[in-house]
């Protein structure tokens, strides 16, 4: 017992303390050090450089390649110009007077074509704000909407996205980024659909109570939106602000389905290749080679100058470092939490529910580490390491489709893990001048609430009618 309560206290301690802007990378090896105290049975110096340390280089050795070049790609779409290019179309063809839906569509095309969610939030807060204002719709609900386009259908559900969330259950499942495609789609409307009916009602009824946009503050920054309106003739074209991004989608379903499948890789199951087979790298190598192909064509189309190309590859890749670090060490603290005797019994519990559908028990698992670590990749890369294998070999025995494992893993990533010491939260809502007390119900609402009504449904039909 007194294992379990210090797994309990420590997560409470990471939660509190996070939510007061307490870095992760102080918290995490403070925090699952506390546990290990608790614990008394692991000796703490060997499992803060062992566990701990292991896992946080296990984490970036598996997935900085992707943070990097999303990171990248975000930082050439967003200093080309093709970022604001690309909402000020979706405004232009959704109509001003709907707010909301343009700026959860701008938000959702750039996330969905690889820009990292962080990029996404610096690119469209500035457009945001502007409408908001000119709609005179609360402040406290640009967070609420930036975080339906960015946190929810493209980083889990919707077919194809090259979020990290969708990646991670790859060579766990020997599944591709677009697993259950028909499942992922009407997850995606769920959350899309009662995302813009909630967020629209709110607004009308801060309409009729009388409640507007609010002061303008002083970090609102007057200098940055005058610079955005200069530099509003100077965007590139259509047709090259979207190229990048439909390059990215479609290479990598043409690379995932049928290219990279019909290679001879016998050489991945040789010892200095990890012991590993094609089925479990080929998503992975899919999405860096269609990243790899848009960084190339974004940099053709729009950078003339190799000074301003260099300046926006040095800003990408430092930019793609605290999102892998802090999730590496969210990632490190759940793996010291896992090793202990305490999780043990936890483990047995969740993989005890439901033991007919592993569906069921794998949604549980995965929310509940995502709530932990208050990270959605750093939760799922938890949960499938302990166990991904067995959820396989018990999906294999119960007749399910290794995609439907993806898809319901990837979806219930997205559930629990934004609680209010989540780093994209924070952060949001931070750079959007909110608080938590003003804005973060909404953003539960969108990014928890409905992510799990969603996940619920996609795991009955699946139950029901098999992956499709």
């Amino acid at each position: 017992m007194t294992g379990i309560a210090g797994i309990v206290l420590s997560l409470l301690l990471l939660m509190y303390l996070a939510y007061r802007d307490v870095s992760v990378l102080v918290l995490a090896p403070l925090c699952a050090l506390l546990a290990v105290v608790f614990d008394g049975n692991s000796p703490v110096l060997a499992t803060y450089t062992q566990i701990f340390m292991g896992s946080v280089g296990q984490f970036v050795k598996d997935y900085f390649p992707l943070f990097l070049l999303g990171a990248i790609f975000g930082k050439l779409m967003e200093e080309s110009g093709a970022a604001a290019k690309i909402a000020e179309v979706v405004v232009r063809a959704v109509g001003v007077n709907q707010t909301v839906l343009a700026i959860v569509l701008s938000c959702g095309i750039l996330t969905y074509g690889g820009v990292s969610l962080f990029v996404v939030v610096f690119a469209v807060f500035p457009l945001s704000r502007s409408l908001f204002r000119q709609a005179d719709i609360p402040r406290r609900l640009i967070p609420a909407a930036i975080a339906l386009g960015s946190f929810t259908f493209t980083m889990t559900a919707i077919p194809g996205t090259v979020q990290i969330q969708n990646q991670i259950p790859m060579p766990f499942f020997r599944t591709n980024s677009f697993a259950a495609p028909g499942l992922g789609c009407i997850g995606s409307l769920i959350m899309f659909g009662l995302g813009i009916m909630w967020l629209n009602a709110q607004a009308a009824r801060a309409r009729r109570n009388g409640e507007g946009f609010g002061e303008i503050l002083s970090s609102d920054s007057v200098a940055a939106e005058a610079a955005t309106n200069d530099d509003a003739g100077n965007l590139p074209a259509v047709w090259s602000a979207f190229t990048p991004i439909v390059c990215v989608v479609v290479l990598n379903f043409v690379f995932s389905r049928f290219v990279i499948p019909n290679w001879d890789a016998a050489y991945l199951a040789e010892e200095q290749f990890g012991k590993t087979d094609l089925n479990k790298v080929q998503g992975t190598w899919s999405t860096i080679l269609s990243m790899v192909v848009a960084v190339l064509i974004t940099i053709v189309l729009h950078f003339r100058s190799v000074d301003k190309l260099k300046i926006s590859l040095a800003a990408g890749a430092r930019s793609s470092l605290l999102p892998i670090f802090n999730t590496a060490s969210e990632y490190g603290y759940g793996n010291t939490i896992k090793n202990l005797a305490g999780f043990v019994i936890v483990q047995k519990f969740v993989t005890g529910i439901a033991p007919g559908n592993p569906l069921i028990s794998e949604s549980i698992a995965v929310n509940s580490l995502a709530a932990m670590t208050g990270s959605a990749s750093g939760g799922l890369s938890i949960a499938l390491k302990a166990l991904g294998d067995t959820y396989y070999q018990r999906g294999i025995e119960a007749g399910i489709n290794p995609e439907l494992l993806h898809r319901v893993a990837s979806m219930s990533c997205g559930g629990l893990d934004s609680l209010p010491h989540n780093g994209a939260v924070i952060t949001l809502l931070l750079i959007c001048g909110v608080t938590h007390r003003q804005g973060y119900k909404d953003v539960a609402v969108v990014s928890i609430a409905f992510p799990l009504v969603a996940t619920i449904t996609v795991i009955m039909l699946g139950t029901l009618f098999g992956s499709f």
